[in-house]
């Protein structure tokens, strides 16, 4: 036997007040009764919201975040210790020889754990204990040269007296 579904308007219609089973029709106008349209409404107090809320946002959406001056860069450097290095060699690097090669060239190595490989790694910053215990294992760690800010204002001023006495001496 088929079955005939009935119209979308016949099923809408709401007995009495057409409110289409939403109960009090003032329910219905607005997003009152949710607490306001979106996130609106979504603060200390609104239980029904927070499910919402942290699958969207995490749990880090409530509560106070922290504040600094506009002048402070956070300090987003990734760091690792030699214990995870040393849990997940596979992952981080590979075995050339003897030795891993690890490719960490945005972190700070920390040297927390103990190194039982030959170790060489390329990273952005690390620590004296992170080098000293690689180092004793026969490892090294690669790091970018820096250069100072005060060898390098002092070469600039260097340079400035440099030409400023040429010119005097090219006008004499």
């Amino acid at each position: 036997m088929i079955s005939k579904k009935r119209t979308k308007a016949s099923r809408q219609h709401g007995r009495n007040m057409g409110t289409h089973g939403g109960g009090a029709r003032k329910k219905r106008k607005g997003s009152g009764h949710r607490g306001g349209k979106g996130m609106s409404g979504s603060g200390k107090r609104a239980d029904h919201k927070k499910t919402l809320v942290i699958k969207l946002y995490g749990n880090e959406y409530f509560g106070k975040q922290g504040i600094t001056s506009r002048g402070t860069e956070r300090d987003t450097r990734q760091r690792i210790n030699l214990q995870q290095i040393e849990n997940n060699l596979e992952k981080y690097g590979k075995k050339v020889g003897d030795k891993w090669e690890i490719n960490l060239k945005n972190y700070k190595i920390l040297g927390t754990g103990d190194v039982k490989s030959k170790l060489i790694i390329t990273a952005m910053e690390a620590s004296k204990s992170a080098i000293e215990k690689v180092k004793g294992k026969g490892g090294e760690i690669i790091l970018p040269v820096k250069v100072k800010k005060k060898v390098e204002k002092e070469q600039v001023t260097q340079n400035l007296k440099n030409s400023a006495d040429k010119e005097i001496n090219n006008k004499k």
